[in-house]
């Protein structure tokens, strides 16, 4: 963060009404430029002595406006760190936040000129508050000028930090749901498609389908298209709950969408052989969506393979898989071997006796069955442990009792 050092007695403040006011009245000679900067000084005293901030932060932002072509950057940082501190003098959350929205306006009008140096105030001015909301409204600000600006490199690794941004603003779900829509086309633009996809399912999580989002829910129908659309495209992205979403549900019986979901609930519940009567009376409809059938089938042998590997026993033969994925005996343990190597399965393949036995495998779907599978399982864990702790200590004793009848009879 740029200060100010004060070279006098003189308030920064002060100091920058001063100079933004010289320079912007420069132009006009001296007999009419020093009655204007003693006007704006005097005014500029009287708003700091009636603790009037925000008319303050709007006379000077006024000013500064007025000089941005003429000073370097340097000098406008500095002159905006004075202005972006004007709102921890704010008595009330509603008037830092009246600040906040007025300096953030100033600073986006011109997202093409200077935009890095533009954000950085934006960054500083954020940094500044104390207000939620305030808070919510310049990183919004900021957003939209890094999209708009062209320097999203500069805010994409705020969107880590998103979730703990949410539960700091407390926002709801409108705010949230703007949000995440310009992030992900943020992300989209960057060809950042798993990120991108990520941010999509976090909005179309937003609607719970219940009360009076009826209408909202409808809108998000694209959206919920292109996030199905997004998942059978992607090669790396085999996991998702699209299905237990409301916004995605709604599709199903929906006349113009039945189709996407039907295609979506193919590639996270059944296997190769679905997708081909599929794609065998749908293929017009696949490809006006972009899709490419070989990479369909790609995919869909990956997901059938993971279906493959949800088998209690752990153990696939083979056979079962060159029929499930359609392919020769050469190419079953090349497909193995991509699923490996793409992190879906951890196993080990059996030649001599030509099965494969799997230790860990990715759900494509993680829900409530699963959460309870893995419950069971962790309760089973958590009951071994105790039984071999027990067993450790029984032990353990055994052992003493024996040392010390052996300790009798030598005595």
């Amino acid at each position: 963060m740029t200060t100010i050092v004060a070279t006098s007695e003189e308030d920064p403040v002060l100091a920058v009404v001063r100079f933004t006011s010289e320079l912007a009245w420069a132009d006009a000679g001296p007999e009419v430029a020093e009655p204007q900067v003693t006007r704006l000084y005097i005014e500029a005293q009287d708003c700091m002595v009636m603790n009037r901030w925000l008319d303050l932060a709007s006379l000077l932002l006024t000013s500064a406006d007025l000089i941005v072509s003429r000073v370097s950057e340097k000098d406008l940082e500095c002159i905006f760190s004075v202005i972006c501190n004007l709102v921890t003098r704010a008595s009330t959350p509603d008037e830092e936040l009246e600040m906040a929205k007025l300096i953030s306006a100033k600073v986006v009008q011109h997202p093409n000129d200077k935009p890095v140096w533009r954000l950085k105030i934006l960054f500083n001015l954020y940094n500044l508050l104390e207000n939620a909301h305030s808070r919510f409204l310049v990183y919004s600000k900021a957003l939209n000028l890094a999209a708009r600006g062209k320097v999203t490199e500069s805010i994409i690794p705020s969107f880590k930090k998103i979730d703990s941004f949410l539960q700091e603003w407390n926002i709801g779900k409108t705010d949230q749901r703007e949000l995440f829509l310009t992030i992900l086309n943020v992300l989209k633009d960057k060809s950042m498609v798993k990120d991108s996809f990520a941010f999509l399912t976090k909005y179309l999580a937003t609607f719970s389908g219940t009360g009076d989002e009826s209408y909202a829910m409808n809108e998000a129908k694209e959206e919920a298209v292109r996030a199905v659309i997004e998942f059978v495209k992607s090669p790396d992205i085999v996991q998702c709950d699209l299905l237990d979403m409301p916004a995605v549900g709604q599709l199903e019986k929906d006349g113009k969408h039945a189709l996407v979901y039907q295609l979506l609930k193919i590639f996270l519940t059944q296997r190769l052989d679905a997708y081909l009567d599929f794609h065998a009376a749908n293929s017009t409809l696949l490809k006006s969506y972009g899709l490419v059938h070989e990479d369909c089938i790609t995919k869909m042998r990956l997901m059938s393979l993971l279906d493959l590997s949800s088998n209690e026993s752990g153990e696939i033969p083979y056979s079962v898989i060159k029929d499930t994925l359609r392919i020769t005996d050469e190419e079953v343990e090349y497909w193995v071997v991509k699923a490996i190597t793409s992190k879906l399965l951890d196993c080990k393949m059996d030649q001599m006796n030509q099965i494969v036995v799997v230790s860990r495998h990715t759900e494509r779907v993680f829900g409530l069955s699963q959460w309870q599978s893995l419950r069971s399982k962790l309760g089973a864990w958590r009951g071994n442990i105790a039984n071999a702790i027990s067993t450790i200590k029984a032990n353990k004793i055994s052992e003493e009792g024996l040392q010390a009848m052996q300790g009798l009879v030598i005595r």
